[in-house]
């Protein structure tokens, strides 16, 4: 389980900021067995899902991206980085020093009966810093520490990794822990395990993991529990059916090098190529009986919530079955705010996510403040000051909330920072008004 992510001199965020899933003791008598997941050998007690809000251009995105970033990363940098290559990091550009400084990124996380606390610091040029540290009782142990290409290894719990890096094979622009994996180091594997189950998406384009969500309704298993999501959102949805791309019969307008390219993946890596999903509604007459079935395409009759809410529910499904964390950008766009709720819901119950998902999101959606889903310890705002520079802070850092405080209406008049300041706009309006009087 995901405790903890830092991001410092990234994008929007000049300073450290922090996102903790550690429950606070100041909620503790608040959704405890639905919410909260206690890890008794650390002494801690973890959330199952987070949200973020924020005016536009506060910084909720580019916390996002600070996480997307880091995570792809770790897990591309020993393959898709050769030597000189550069590392599309961007430091906060709005400070004449930070500009020049490396960028910071830290996880905290559990896995396999240990804590780590595993970050890198770097440039676009090369890795400044990277670091290790494990904990299983009460000291933490340093794995590894890396300052530029000097790497000081743990001499036992990093033997192989420790020789990987005295033998050179870490280039400047590469991460250690990404590397080792790449020499099939065990150890490094499990860690890099871990931040595959770091699963990022992008609210606001559902194309990107539509596919994966079609190709799961190969499964009857699995088209099974994502037609049952589809019916807990009342979406009128019978029966689905994925439709595939036939080589043999490609159209005659298309173009001879994208006929070969598919052909050639098809051949070669047996890919099936998805295009559509047909779904099943059933017609009725004008008395209310039911006549027949009917079949709508996904992508030109049905709406764009339902074509989202659908593309979601594989990358759900998947989080909730292998115990991962799910990071979404913009999760209600499209939305019925009762879906968003329900999704939630899905995280917190403890039937629906035994092995511990957890879900993080950024939203406008102020419904959520006010349906009873989250601890304050869970709602995050973020924040950008006049000279550009963003801050993260939780809801629980205002110690005198009562419980049943009206939190959607008190965030929407400004109580908790992190709205859009808007007198301007009276003050144009009132311009406008004036001209157009004098016209």
């Amino acid at each position: 389980m995901l405790v903890q992510f830092s991001v410092k001199n990234f994008k929007t965020f000049k300073e450290r900021a922090t996102l903790s899933l550690v429950a606070s003791n100041y909620d503790k008598k608040v959704r405890e067995d639905e919410n909260v997941v206690s890890k008794n050998q650390f002494d801690l007690r973890i959330l199952k899902s987070a949200v973020i809000y924020g005016a536009n251009a506060s910084g909720k995105s580019k916390f996002y991206d600070a996480l997307n970033f880091a995570r792809n990363f770790i897990i591309d940098s020993a393959t898709d980085y050769n030597a000189g290559d550069k590392i599309p990091v961007e430091p906060f550009l709005l400070n004449s020093l930070s500009e020049t400084e490396p960028s910071e990124f830290e996880f905290v996380f559990l896995f396999n009966n240990a804590r780590y606390r595993y970050g890198f610091e770097l440039t676009e040029n090369e890795i400044i810093g990277e670091w290790l540290y494990e904990k299983t009782k009460v000291k933490e142990i340093e794995l590894f520490y890396r300052q530029f290409q000097e790497i000081d290894t743990h001499p036992k719990k990093f033997k192989k990794g420790g020789s990987i890096a005295k033998q050179g094979f870490v280039r400047e622009n590469q991460l250690l822990i990404s590397k080792a994996t790449q020499f099939n180091d065990e150890f490094s594997e499990e860690i890099y395990y871990w931040f595959h189950g770091i699963k990022t998406l992008s609210g606001l384009d559902e194309s990107r993991f539509q596919g994966y969500t079609m190709s799961l309704l190969e499964d009857k298993k699995k088209k099974k529990k994502i037609l049952n999501l589809l019916h807990a959102a009342d979406l009128d949805i019978e029966d689905l059916k994925a439709e595939t791309l036939d080589i043999n019969e490609l159209p005659d307008n298309m173009p001879k090098s994208l006929k070969k390219l598919l052909r050639k993946e098809a051949k070669e890596n047996n890919k099936v190529i998805f295009t559509d999903v047909r779904t099943t509604k059933k017609k009725y007459d004008d008395d209310g009986n039911f006549v027949s079935d009917t079949y709508f395409s996904m992508d030109d009759n049905e709406s764009s919530g339902t074509k989202k809410f659908f593309a979601l529910t594989g990358p759900i499904l998947n989080v909730l079955e292998k115990g991962y964390v799910l990071i979404v950008d913009e999760l209600d766009s499209k939305l019925h705010p009762n879906l968003v709720n329900e999704i939630v819901s899905l995280f917190n119950s403890k039937e629906s996510n035994p092995l511990n998902a957890q879900l993080i999101f950024n939203s406008h959606d102020t419904n959520l403040l006010s349906s009873g889903l989250f601890r304050r310890d869970q709602i995050w705002f973020a924040e950008k000051n006049r000279l550009g520079e963003g801050t993260l802070f939780s809801l629980a850092d205002f110690k005198k909330i009562r419980q049943n405080e009206a939190l959607e209406s008190n965030y929407l008049r400004g109580k908790y920072g992190a709205i859009p300041f808007l007198n301007y706009f009276n003050k144009i309006n009132s311009k406008f008004l004036q001209y157009e009087n004098e016209e």
